[in-house]
Formats: structure tokens, sequence, C-alpha cells
């Protein structure tokens, strides 16, 4: 098995639903993190051999195949090609497992794994539009709403309201903290956004965090799924627009090519887990990739957990003995928002600088995803010296 790298990654400032980015399609708007990344690493897109993305509502402006035609608009030359694959909430993370099991095979040498989501554009659910659950299926598991999974999951965890807020307040306060001190200036790519009015935009920072965000602010909302539940939209990731990508290759490659490569991908791994309460599954997906990479949760120097509800880390917290202190420290998604499909390379990108920036050695991501999956990756910073 070969080495695989990841040579540079990018992302777009997340935006809210019905905000900035609102007004651009999301082709277009992956087709950017397409360019800006070869731009920005210096290589020529006719290196690249595939184009993997991940997006969850392929329907509308996001069919078909997304993958293909943003690499068209971004000009790549029409040799290269493009897949689009769904796994819920993790697409984009089992993207960049998917290029890096390409390139570590020795099938290919470049791949660039990415995401999208225009959840103002093409809504949750819309292609799920007049369709419903096999009785096969539903005879077999409860399917449910993942906002009463996550009620479900606070419940059996024993999680109060006040642990919530307090965990999203933490959220929010860390994104602002980093958007002050320019943290994400080296990895979020701008984009001229066009306003209702008419006038244009660079739009260079995430629309999400909310300043002045307080406990008793978070403490009025109403619960969304359950009322006498936990979960508000204050402590639930946002609806977001938004597209990243990463640059993977073979380290040969990139020798070959007088590239120097920013991080090693070390280990991943995907469960499947409890198709109910379906969130969990970040847990056992993080315990697979520890043993497949022969570390520990102690040996990771900081860990994102994507915040798709404030349950879900925080029980991975409690069940992992992790340290919370290492846990999303920019913030994630309550603060920066969701986009389904751009989620998991940009919270790939967002570990990768922050582990450049606090000189971390190594780093691990998990997500949950729909109907009770998980994806968990463990990188590993690649030193100067």
């Amino acid at each position: 098995m070969r080495e695989t790298v990841i040579v540079e990654a990018v992302r777009t400032p997340i935006g809210k639903r019905k905000g900035k980015l609102s007004g651009m399609r999301p082709d277009d708007l992956l087709a950017l993190a397409l360019e800006g990344l070869v731009k920005k690493a210096g290589v020529s897109a006719e290196e690249v051999e595939d184009v993997i993305a991940g997006c969850v509502s392929q329907v509308g402006e996001q069919a078909p195949d997304i993958a293909r035609t943003a690499a068209l608009i971004a000009g790549f030359p029409e040799t290269v090609p493009g897949v689009t694959i769904d796994r819920q909430c993790g697409s984009s993370q089992q993207a960049v497992h998917f290029a890096s099991q390409a390139v570590a095979s020795g099938d290919m040498d470049v791949v660039i794994a990415c995401g999208v989501e225009s959840m103002t554009r093409v809504p949750m659910f819309s292609n799920m539009k007049g369709a419903t659950y096999s009785e096969k299926l539903t005879e077999k598991h409860e399917i449910i709403n993942q906002g009463v999974s996550a009620e479900r999951i606070a419940e059996k965890w024993e999680l109060t309201r006040e642990e919530l807020d307090t965990f999203a307040l933490n959220s929010h306060e860390r994104a602002l903290k980093a958007q002050e001190n320019g943290v994400f200036d080296k990895e979020i790519i701008p984009v001229e956004v066009t306003l209702e009015d008419g006038s244009t935009e660079l739009m260079k920072k995430d629309e999400g965090p909310r300043q002045g965000t307080s406990l008793e602010a978070l403490g009025g909302l109403k619960t969304v799924f359950k009322e006498d539940g936990v979960i508000t939209a204050g402590n639930a990731s946002q609806m977001s627009d938004g597209a990243s990508a990463v640059l993977i290759m073979s380290r040969e490659k990139a020798d070959e090519l007088g590239l120097k490569p920013r991080f090693r991908i070390v280990a991943r791994s995907v469960v499947g887990s409890d198709p109910t309460l379906m969130l969990t599954g970040p847990v056992p997906a993080s315990e697979k990739v520890l043993k497949k990479a022969g570390l520990t949760i102690d040996d990771m120097d900081l860990y994102e957990v994507n915040e798709a509800f404030a349950p879900v880390p925080l029980v991975w917290l409690k069940d992992m003995k992790a340290d919370p202190e290492k846990l999303n420290i920019y913030g994630g998604a309550i603060a920066l928002g969701h986009p389904l499909g751009g989620s998991g390379t940009r919270v790939m990108t967002t570990l990768m600088n922050a582990l450049e920036q606090t000189g971390g050695r190594y780093g691990l991501q998990a997500i949950c995803e729909g109907f009770g999956m998980a994806n968990a990756t463990i990188i590993e910073r690649i030193s100067e010296d």
C-alpha cells in the first residue's frame, strides 16, 4: 500500500440558508472550490485523474453528477472524469476515503475529494419528494427524523438542555474568536456574490457564527421535535450553503511534481450503527480507526466531530473519554453551518488548519450519518523538518 498524502485543501465561506450564497448555483460554487484548489496547490488540472464529490440531495441543480459538471465549469480538461456519492452527512469525508484508497492501491496518483450542498436552492429532502420508505425496511427498523434521534440520545445519555445549550454557546464563541483572529483566512477562498439590491460583495467569512449569543437567548428557544424535549434550532447544526475540496496524491507523485504535502492519511474507517438512534456511529467509527492506526485517543492532538446536534459530540466525548479542549477548537456546525455534502471536506480542511496552527501531529475526524453510519479518519501533519 502506497502512502497517501494531502497536498492542499480549501473551502468557500459557508453561507446561511437564504443568505449571501443563495444566488449562486451549487455546481458553480463547487467549480470555484475546484478551480481554487489546483491554483493554490500550483498543480495543473491535467494531472487530476478523478474528481469524487459528496452531495446528498442529488436533484435539481445538484444533478446529474455534479462532480463532472463542476469540473467542466472549472475549466478542467474534458479528460478528467467525476463521480458523485451520497453517504449522507459524511459524503465528502467518504470521498476522501475513496480517493485515498484509489491512490493507496496504485490505481491513481492524483485525485480530488470534494463536496457541495446548497440547502437554499436544493432544500433538504427535495430528493425524497413523493417517495416513501419500503415497508420491508420499516418492518425491520423504526425510521425516524434525525432530530427525534437526537432527542432519544439526549434522554439515553441523560444530557440536559443546559448542557446542550452550553455546548452550542461554546461553538459560537470559538468560531467568533477564530474569525476575529483570522484563523480561517488560510482555508477560505473568497467568493464574489450578488446581493439582493444587485450590488456585489467579496464574501470572505462564514455567515453562521452569531455575535451576542447567550445561554439566556438559547434557553428561550422552543424545542423542535418534542414538546418537552431539549433539541432546538440553537443547539443543532445550521442549514447552509458551501463547498470544499481536498487534493490527494501518492507521496511519490507529490515528490515528482516538486510539491510539499501537508498531511498523511494514516487510517480510515466506516461503520454501520443503530439506524434508529442513527447519530451514535462516530464512537465505534473512532474506536475502529484508532485500532487500525495502532493509536489511542490520547495520541490525538485534536479531533473534529461534526455538530449535527449537540448530543452527538457530547456523547462522543463521554464514551471516548476524550478531552473537550481538543474538540472542534474553532467551533463546529452549530456555529459555522452544515452544508451536508460539503461538510466532510470542510471539516477536514479546518482540522488540517488547526493542527498546523497549534503544532499538533495527529488529528481525528468523525461524522455521523443518516440511517446509522459514520466515517472516521486519522491524519498526521508532515513536519517541515
